[in-house]
Order: C-alpha cells, then structure tokens, then sequence
C-alpha cells in the first residue's frame, strides 16, 4: 500500500511528533510511505512553549524520507504539499487531528484530494475536542471531519463522542495509545538514576512528568504532599516538564504548605536521552488529571515498567488496570489521592504491578495500531 501522512517530526518538540514519528517508522517497513511534515508548525505568537525545535536533544528521534513542506499559515505549502500527494497518488492520507487552528489548511488539502484524487483519508485523532474549548471548536471539527473516510480513537470517550458528531457511516476504531519505547537509550538502575539526579536513595520518589497545563491537575497532588508526609516523611516529588501555564501559584503553594524540601522542580523541555533518568528514578508516576482523552506519559511510564497513579477520567481508566498496572482514583480529591500513594507505598505494590505491565504491555504494540489501519484500509477499497 503507498501512503502519505501529514504530521510533525523532528525537529519539532512533543508527544505529537514523537508518536508521528514511531508511527511512520512502524508502516514503512510493509509500506511505500511518504511523510509530509511542516516548515513552521505554530507562529511564535501561539505557541506557549519557549521553543517548538528540539535544540537540546543528542539522542534525535527522526525518520527518512521526510520533505518539509507545510507551513501552516501559508496557503501556497497548502497547495504544495496537496500536488506532492497527488504525484505521489497514495492509497491512503494520514493525518493527526490535535487542534482546530489548522482546520484552514486541512479543508484546502483535503478539497483537492476529494475532488482530483481516488486517495482515502484516515484522521488519528489525539483529542476530538481540545482541552480547553472555544465556542467554534465543534462547528471547525465538523468542517474537517465530514471529509475524513476513517478514524483511529484513542479512548472510549473520545470514540462517543466522536460518534454523535460524525454520519453514521463513518468508519470508526478504537485503538490505544501506542507505547512509547523511544526513549529507552540505556537500562539505567533506579539507584544509579537518583544518584545522577542528586536524590536521596531511599527516598520514595513520585514522578510528574510532561508540560504543566490546567488540565493536568498538578495542584491537586501538589496538596496531596503533606497528606502523605504524616505517613511517610521522605517522600519526594519530582515536577518535570516545561511551564505552558503560571508557575509562580504552584511554587507559592509549595511555600504555603511547607513542603519545599520534598519537591523538586525541572522546569524545561526534557531532551529524550535524558527522559528515561527521570522515570528509571521514579518510584511511581502519577497524572492527576481533571480531564484527558489520553496521555503519552502513561506510555512512557509503560515502557519503563514503572506503575502509575492516575484519575478515573477520559480514556485513562482505558489503558491503567486498577490494582494491575496501577492505581485509579477519583478526580480534584487531593485526599483520595493521598491515600492512593500511601497504599501503594505501605503495601510494597511496585514489585507486583511491574510484573503485571511487563506481561500485558504487549497490548499497545505499534504493530497493533500498523493492523487497525491496514483493516480500516483494505476494506474501504475493497
């Protein structure tokens, strides 16, 4: 099967690109493929990271046979990158659906491609609806979606709601998260780890790993600290990843509860040979979500054998088994989240719930989600 994709790689930074990336490596080798990435990605002005290019990482995640073409506030690369795929004349176009800014450039591309093209589109959607929500959100999707043939869904959540906004006989699939085994460089020893990072060997270690966003809910396990410190006083929080909101209430909040000296924070865009050093330390990685659709930090957390802590919310409670490969506890309730870690810590759970992900992490194979595309695929053309 020929088939294009339009997505980020490397250079750029993210989860998004990352998976990209992993995604299109997995179906080159079955397939002739072409990946149609971006010149600029976000202006300046609208993305809320410091930087949209890896300038750190020496261990480069990146794939062949990538041209540069799109820019997304350019509609001569809109025109460009729909003649490449025309020339081309794949079986299938792939894209990621992240967010309504680029509807303009997906509604011109995917114009032409219906109306001179017999090509297939097939939309992996990361987040039907964004996080946080605009009043045209919706009506943009709907815009997008009436020309999409397929769709890949990440967690049942998205999957209904993506069902009450599309026709009914759109072809819909849920697949998991892949895992990310990227950013496995070395098999680095947890004391090892620590000393590196300068953290007390016996410290019981939790992990908050990727951008710090309103959605993530950092507050509330922020405030589950001195909870758990009356239980266990050499408890530490690792908060690492990149600010993409007010950092100083956090730090305030840290103050105000006086727990300075079991937190530490890494306030910066974590280049990948460096994010295995943070996990392969951690005890337990905890997301204390108010709301996701996924995440790829769970699939990180996977791939180093490391349990999670997470809340009942969005497609998370789709790929954490309670009590299995982790902990699910209720959402905005520092409490329960508190009694959660205690648990898990007083019971000794990391040794039982490791055995259980390197058993089951099999489950979010990239060849899995490689057979759901090429099933969607084959019988559209059938």
């Amino acid at each position: 099967m020929k088939i294009a994709v339009i997505g980020p790689t490397y250079p750029f930074v993210g989860g998004i690109s990352h998976y990209n990336t992993e995604l299109c490596r997995n179906l080159s080798k079955k397939h002739k493929l072409i990946l149609i990435s971006y010149k600029r990605r976000y202006p300046s002005f609208l993305y809320p990271g410091r930087d949209q290019i890896d300038k750190k990482s020496n261990k480069k995640i990146k794939i062949d046979n990538v041209e540069y073409i799109l820019d997304t506030i350019n509609p001569i690369t809109w025109i460009k990158a729909f003649l490449r795929i025309k020339e081309e004349n794949p079986d299938l176009l792939i894209f990621h659906w992240v967010t309504p800014f680029m509807v303009p450039m997906f509604l011109t591309i995917f114009f032409f491609v219906k109306k001179l093209t017999k090509t297939k589109i097939l939309g992996i959607c990361h987040n039907v609806l964004p996080h946080e929500r605009t009043a045209l959100d919706l009506f943009l999707a709907r815009l997008v979606f009436r020309n999409v043939d397929y769709f890949i869904i990440q967690s049942r959540e998205d999957f209904a709601k993506l069902k009450e906004i599309v026709s009914r006989f759109k072809a819909i699939r849920y697949n998991p998260h892949p895992i990310y085994d990227v950013f496995i460089f070395q098999d680095l020893p947890k004391d090892e780890a620590r000393r590196i990072l300068d953290l007390p060997a016996k410290a019981k270690v939790i992990l908050f790993f990727g951008y710090v966003r309103k959605y993530k809910g950092l507050m509330y396990l922020i405030r589950a600290i001195p909870k758990i410190l009356e239980k266990m006083p050499n408890v530490q929080l690792l908060i690492v990843g990149e600010f993409w909101e007010d950092k100083e209430k956090y730090v305030k909040e840290i103050k105000r509860l006086g727990i300075g000296n079991n937190v530490s924070i890494i306030d910066k865009y974590v280049p990948n040979e460096e994010v295995g050093l943070y996990f392969s330390a951690a005890d337990v990685v905890v997301l204390p979500y108010i709301s996701a659709t996924q995440s790829g930090v769970v699939q990180i957390a996977y791939a180093f054998n490391k349990p999670v802590i997470t809340t009942n919310v969005g497609g998370l409670p789709d790929v954490v088994e309670n009590n299995k490969t982790g902990i699910i506890v209720e959402a905005k309730n520092s409490q329960k989240l508190a009694e959660a870690i205690i648990t898990y810590f007083e019971q000794n759970k990391e040794k039982k719930l490791k055995k259980i992900i390197q058993k089951t992490k099999w489950k979010f194979s990239w060849e899995y989600l490689e057979k759901k595309i090429e099933s969607m695929s084959n019988y559209g053309m059938a």
